[in-house]
């Protein structure tokens, strides 16, 4: 069993989101985020069977009734469910934004085992699970915005990553944190193709992943995650472009050296590796200016204006301060 230790949300010394971003806590437990419009809320649990969520009863209890203790972070209306888990990214089940959704079943969430280890004190390699009871569930409404101009307001459920780092106590030469997630041939039938290099990883430095609002996430919309979007455990940092996002994660490592990512390995010319959102730095190949969210009336629907850092400037912008955003993207 994990020994659980106080930590606050949002540390003493990030900025906090303004009072008028987060959902006063009387509300938010009665009405189980449905600050976005009860026919919202209620959308959201009319497709609760779209899309089956990763097959673990206890995952499914912890996720369900304990996501309800923390506030919104953006009372944005949320994508409807079956847009978030119909419309993704995951290349090891194939390029098209159906194909997760399509070929994702093959996914088996258990038994399943994630390794924390590198420059840390506590090096562990632990069970699903024992990982869910680590510190409590919160729930966090986030935008998620993908480098290629579309976007989506999500209900997430984890806690932040920085409970996870605190236990197994990084070393002081530690200045990154590199993740890695599952390249299994038998049941991701992309992995192997030569379009990336697997297993596909990623990288924060160790102070971003530290953030509290860096989250290690296990659901969505109350449910654990649905194996199209990271099943069971994924990374959600909501100030970077989704690809830093990693899904269905089976190594967690601190290291001294920046590590290599997929992207950046693939394209450094397009996808560095900070990936803070900027609507100033386009893509070589298009603008990053504005974003279509997703569902919002198809393809012909008002493009919104891209915000620095997705919005969550406020909290984040003082982690890079001094930095050329234009030369670390």
């Amino acid at each position: 069993m994990f020994r659980e230790a106080a930590m606050p949300i949002l540390s003493a010394t990030a900025a906090q989101p303004r009072p008028s971003e987060i959902t006063p806590q009387s509300v938010y437990s009665r009405r189980r985020l449905l600050t976005a419009g009860a026919a919202a809320g209620l959308a959201w649990f009319a497709h609760a069977g779209a899309a089956a969520p990763a097959p673990a009863d206890a995952a499914t209890a912890l996720v369900g009734e304990r996501s309800r203790i923390a506030g919104a972070v953006t009372l944005e209306k949320p994508t409807d469910w079956q847009d978030a888990t119909g419309y993704n990214n995951f290349y090891e089940f194939g390029t098209d934004k159906a194909d997760p959704r399509r070929n994702a079943a093959t996914l088996k969430t258990r038994p399943w085992t994630v390794v924390v280890d590198g420059l840390v004190q506590r090096p562990m390699r632990v069970d699903i699970d024992d990982l869910l009871r680590l510190a409590p569930m919160e729930e966090r409404i986030y935008r998620l915005r993908c480098v290629e101009g579309w976007s989506m307001v999500i209900p997430w459920v984890g806690y932040s990553l920085a409970r996870l780092l605190d236990h197994v106590q990084p070393l002081g030469s530690a200045r990154y944190v590199e993740f890695t997630t599952l390249a299994d041939k038998a049941q991701m039938p992309y992995v192997g193709s030569r379009m990336l290099d697997w297993p596909y990883t990623e990288g924060l430095r160790l102070d971003e992943a530290r953030h509290p609002l860096a989250l290690l996430t296990f659901g969505m919309y109350g449910q654990v995650l649905p194996r199209q979007n990271g099943a069971p455990l994924r990374l959600v940092v909501p100030w970077k472009y989704g690809f830093k996002s990693a899904k269905s994660l089976v190594r967690i490592r601190l290291t001294e050296q920046m590590p290599a990512t997929t992207w950046n390995k693939a394209a450094a010319r397009e996808y560095g590796f900070y990936a803070n959102v900027n609507p100033d730095v386009d893509h070589p190949r298009w603008s990053q200016a504005t974003e279509r969210r997703i569902g919002e009336d198809g393809l012909f629907a008002r493009k919104r204006k891209t915000l620095p850092f997705n919005g969550y400037g406020e909290q984040v912008a003082a982690l890079y301060a001094g930095m050329d955003l234009r030369a670390n993207y």
